[in-house]
């Protein structure tokens, strides 16, 4: 196979970097160029030449850098394919990619070529969920630790924001219908889960073309508290603050500022538009 592999060296706190000696040896007999990126910008420009140059561009990393590179992958109409490096590697999770390096690298040889769906937030590919309020504040934070808990950094920082939470009013629209929610957060979901295992939408499909939009109204402190353990089995949306419904494009709003987060990264800001595209990339899978 013709390979290039598109890393992001500080995934997972420099975990991708650690990971890449095991690569290298599980792909030795294949031909394989390994791209480190310099920014997420350098990433499509990598994306782009690879195609070009005919190979399979493989993301390793985070989601961030997945669902950057398959949103450059769409644009150039290339294949994907993934090797999980970063800490929540959820996208991995949601299509049954292995989390293991050496299961990963199997893949790239008996995967095959799969349509999956992309979310766009003001024209921004991202490949997992977009969301705004208490999950902002949450990235923001998750940003900035230095915590070495792996994926559990996720829930520390939820619990942590929970304590200086205000709620916030979210409003706009669902494919055209009004749409207000006061309370502590609006997620849209291409694929269901975030946070290193989080299940935030557990009936989300990246298969579907459509947007899975959870939304959590006001509720106490401690009710919410004692909801964040369900995300993990995705039995939260059995709570009355929160509650599903489908659609292919979402306006976001808010009464306060909050960036648009997705896959780890903040890729817009309020107001937004997000839309999906069904089939948008090719990515190696599982038969």
């Amino acid at each position: 196979m013709r390979l290039q592999l598109v890393i992001n060296p500080s995934a997972g706190g420099g975990r991708a970097t650690k990971l890449l000696p095991t690569v290298r040896a599980a792909l030795s007999g294949q031909d394989l160029v390994v791209s480190p990126t310099s920014s997420l910008a350098h990433a499509d420009e990598l994306v782009a030449a690879a195609v070009a140059d005919d190979r399979v561009v493989v993301a390793m990393g985070g989601d961030g850098i997945v669902g950057r590179v398959a949103g450059a992958v769409a644009v150039a109409g290339g294949v994907m394919g993934v090797i999980p490096g970063g800490r929540g590697n959820d996208f991995c999770r949601a299509v049954g990619i292995p989390l293991d390096v050496a299961g990963a690298c199997a893949l790239l040889a008996t995967g095959t070529p799969q349509p999956v769906d992309l979310g766009y937030a003001d024209g921004n590919a991202f490949i997992g969920i977009a969301s705004i309020g208490f999950d902002s504040e949450v990235q923001e934070r998750a940003l900035v630790s230095r915590l070495p808990l792996g994926n559990l950094i996720y829930l520390w920082c939820s619990v942590a924001t929970v304590v200086r939470w205000q709620p916030a009013t979210f409003t706009g629209t669902v494919d055209g219908a009004p749409f207000e929610v006061r309370g502590w957060n609006v997620a849209v979901s291409n694929s269901g889960s975030y946070g290193g295992g989080m299940r935030l939408a557990p009936s989300a499909s990246v298969r579907d073309g459509l947007l899975d939009v959870v939304s959590a109204s006001e509720t106490s402190k401690l009710r919410f508290l004692k909801a964040l353990p369900k995300l993990f089995k995705g039995t939260h949306v059995d709570e009355p603050a929160f509650s599903v419904q489908t659609a292919s494009a979402v306006h976001l709003d808010a009464d306060r500022p909050f960036r648009v987060f997705a896959d780890g990264d903040p890729i817009a800001t309020l107001p937004c538009e997000v839309t999906v595209k069904q089939a948008a990339v090719q990515v190696l899978l599982p038969g």
